[in-house]
């Protein structure tokens, strides 16, 4: 079986790609991975935040994450909330049976927009490649043309 893709439990079990996504307040996206389709969403945290880059600032260390960090009830698992808190990113993730996630929706929009954006570009609505690699730098290619029209204007 390829790298990358796994059977769909939403889609009678064709093989397919899930696309992970963390992007700032703004909709820029800061990290973007590509798994298996029946990976669970807690694996694909922890390499999305260590993915993003440091950033240099004239004041202070470098960041070396976000301050904060919202998420569905998907990310509510204590060795999560605690692996966050132990890199300086407060958890704020609605949990499970007790909050539901539409208070999220004043911050889940951009994330929704962002994937919107990604959909966008022809090649990642449908994937083509046969390796995970290439389609993570079509991905990576995309979200560069995101941040370049969105800075530019």
């Amino acid at each position: 079986m390829e790298c990358g893709t796994g059977p769909n439990p939403v889609d009678r079990g064709k093989r397919g790609s899930k696309i992970h996504l963390l992007v700032d307040r703004a909709g820029l996206p800061l990290s973007v991975g590509v798994s298996a389709a029946n990976t669970h969403d807690k694996l694909a945290l922890q390499p999305l935040v260590r993915g993003i880059p440091p950033i240099r600032s004239r004041r202070g260390p470098r960041r070396h994450g976000p301050e904060k960090s919202h998420g569905d009830e998907v990310y509510d698992f204590a060795d999560l909330r605690h692996w966050l808190r132990r890199r300086g990113i407060t958890p704020r993730i609605a949990r499970r049976g007790v909050e539901s996630s539409t208070r999220l929706g004043r911050h889940r929009w951009v994330v929704e927009r962002t994937v919107s954006w990604l959909n966008g570009c022809r090649r990642l609505h449908r994937r083509y490649e046969r390796k995970p690699e290439h389609f993570l730098a079509f991905f990576g290619v995309a979200a560069v043309l995101i941040c370049h029209r969105r800075l530019t204007k």
